[in-house]
């Protein structure tokens, strides 16, 4: 299995809680701008899946803190998404320190809406498949 797609991120001292760790919510931030890049290395730009009424949409993510990020804190952030059948796929993510200890682990399902049905494409693979000019980042 290749190695998944990754974005570093450097923590910002106003992403920080009062007890100086990151901010729960941020985890969150992080992870999506992780998919968003992995979107762009494959070629699709937001403009893009605009531009054909189309939307990806989180259906449920689950969030495990694993150890605290602190301020300066450099950080990957890994992006895997595993297809299935059917209209939804997950999407698997690690933030790892610079030394590769696990900070959080973000796993999620996921879906492509068709933003004038208000519905989920029945094949988001082909969809991703047709649209990237680098399907492969993609696992695919």
């Amino acid at each position: 299995m290749a190695e998944p797609f990754s974005v570093p991120v450097v923590v910002r001292g106003y992403e920080t809680d009062t007890q100086g760790h990151l901010n729960q919510a941020v985890y969150l931030q992080y992870a999506e701008h992780a998919r968003w890049s992995m979107l762009q290395k494959a070629g699709i730009r937001q403009q893009d899946l605009l531009e054909r009424n189309l939307g990806p949409v989180a259906l449920e993510v689950t969030v495990r803190y694993r150890r605290e990020l602190r301020a300066g804190d450099e950080v990957e952030v890994t992006c895997a998404f595993l297809w299935g059948e059917g209209k939804t796929f997950r999407i698997e993510q690690t933030i790892l320190t610079a030394d590769g200890t696990v900070a959080a682990e973000v796993s999620g399902v996921g879906g492509l809406m068709d933003l004038e049905r208000r519905r989920l494409v029945p094949d988001p693979r082909e969809r991703f498949t047709t649209l990237a000019d680098a399907p492969e980042v993609f696992g695919l």
